[in-house]
């Protein structure tokens, strides 16, 4: 077993007691929870006679089904809102923090976590949500858990799980112009397979994260879970200080050096033994496109869709399917492929950053006719910078819709939804079948510019060769 690694540290600061079943009652330190996963936790507290033990540890916020056009009250979605006035009550009755719409503070919740400085080094933070493992690109041990576990988390803010394996990934040198985080992550889950990282934490290590900002770290870790690991993390160093420094709910003052000096200590020892290490080269990694209905069958973007023959024996089951669902032909160019409907946004690439470089491609171009294309901040903060900036502007004049904070077609709990066959180059987390609300509807998985190169475009394009 690994020894010595930050996922060990602070998984042994964190360990209340070993269980009769092996597993260890693990405290955590931050939950955040939203309108989906928790209506039913509380329901089944208030069924026990429990009470929510640390409501100080809790943050709410509403993400998956607020509407990113018309969000007046109540909600269309008779259900949705339901939903909402769900969590607007259990928060109210337990004293909990919620982020709601118009709050300033409202958004995805592991974009506003981070963004107010809850998420820190060190912390075990858990959520009702896959992608929480998205807070270990601050060197944060983070949990995606399920129905049952958010009410065990709230009466006991605790979780019985069983200690994972440690891989070392790393990635060294740069990356070429037109590649981004989401390309890196999209490779190693390529390369490792959707499965590859059951049973372990991913560390993310070498030149090519150290010199990542917090928002590409994010994007990273965010899908980890792709890639079948329960978390991945990156240590903490000066970039991910320099992000938490005056965020609000940082360390101030004296409190600030100690607590730096605190985090430098949980990183992963130089010797720390790992489970398994796999080492990439930054400049082997292509502006990567998925073709099939998982996140793990990905290509370069020049490249062709792989035949049969080019794939393991265990992965041909499930890539005739894709073939098959996609309506995409072994041996074809992914590059060149029509697409209907162009979206920018989710937790993992709904940052500042994100928008940003979405924004330098988009500018000066249009979206090609017949292509639906909009963009959905993550936050309302993010909303707000990025109107100051202009970048709203830039958009807008490009011929994307530019929308309100929230989930949005990432997993189409919302009205944003494709309909039919329509085929969208997202630049979410899942393409699997139904991800973006149409039973039928096709994902293509790529990097914020590589997407707004498609809506220009109306098919798959190599962004590099927008690049000025």
């Amino acid at each position: 077993m690994s020894k010595g690694t930050l996922f060990d540290k602070v998984w042994d600061l964190h360990a209340v007691g070993i269980l009769p079943s092996g597993q260890t009652q693990l405290f955590i330190g931050l939950h955040l929870i939203h309108e989906v996963t928790s209506p039913q936790a509380f329901a089944m507290l208030r069924e026990r006679g429990l009470k929510v033990i640390f409501p100080e540890r809790t943050i709410a916020t509403v993400d998956h089904i607020v509407p990113t056009d018309n969000q007046a009250r109540p909600f269309v979605d008779t259900l949705a809102e339901e939903m909402m006035q769900a969590l607007e009550t259990n928060c109210k009755d337990n004293s909990i923090t919620f982020y709601n719409i118009g709050s300033g503070n409202q958004g995805i919740v592991h974009v506003i976590a981070p963004e107010q400085g809850l998420t820190q080094p060190g912390m075990t933070i858990a959520c009702g949500d896959s992608h929480t493992s998205t807070h270990g690109a601050f060197g944060a041990i983070a949990f995606g858990i399920g129905t049952s576990q958010v009410r065990d988390v709230l009466a006991s803010q605790t979780l019985a799980l069983s200690k994972l394996k440690v891989r070392k990934i790393e990635v060294n040198g740069a990356l070429r112009p037109g590649v981004y985080a989401k390309d890196v992550v999209l490779h190693v889950i390529h390369t490792l397979g959707v499965k590859g990282g059951v049973g372990y934490a991913y560390e993310y290590a070498g030149s090519t994260f150290e010199n990542m900002n917090m928002d590409e770290r994010m994007t990273v870790c965010n899908m980890s879970i792709e890639g079948g690991a329960r978390c991945g993390y990156v240590n903490p160093d000066k970039i991910t200080y320099d992000y938490l420094k005056g965020k609000d709910f940082a360390p101030k003052d004296n409190d600030w050096d100690k607590a730096v000096a605190w985090w430098d200590s949980i990183k992963s020892d130089t010797d720390a033994e790992y489970d398994d290490v796999v080492v990439f080269d930054a400049a082997d990694i292509p502006p990567t496109v998925t073709w099939g209905i998982t996140p793990g069958q990905g290509i370069g973007v020049n490249q062709v869709i792989p035949t049969p023959e080019q794939l393991p024996e265990e992965d041909r089951f499930i890539a005739e399917e894709a073939y098959h669902y996609m309506d995409l032909a072994p041996g074809q160019s992914i590059k060149g492929t029509k697409i209907d409907v162009c979206f920018i946004g989710s937790c993992t690439n709904g940052r500042i950053s994100d928008l940003r470089e979405a924004a330098k491609i988009a500018k000066g171009r249009h979206v090609a006719q017949g292509v639906k294309a909009f963009v959905v901040p993550g936050s309302e903060r993010v909303k707000k910078q990025a109107e100051a900036e202009g970048l709203n502007t830039i958009f807008t004049e490009a011929g994307f819709e530019w929308r309100e904070a929230g989930c949005s077609m990432c997993l189409a709990m919302n009205p944003d939804k494709l309909q039919g066959r329509q085929i969208s180059a997202s630049s979410s987390n899942r393409n699997f079948k139904g991800r973006q609300g149409s039973s039928s509807g096709r994902t293509l998985l790529m990097s914020p510019a590589m997407v707004v190169a498609a809506a220009v475009s109306g098919e798959v394009s190599d962004v590099r060769e927008l690049l000025n």
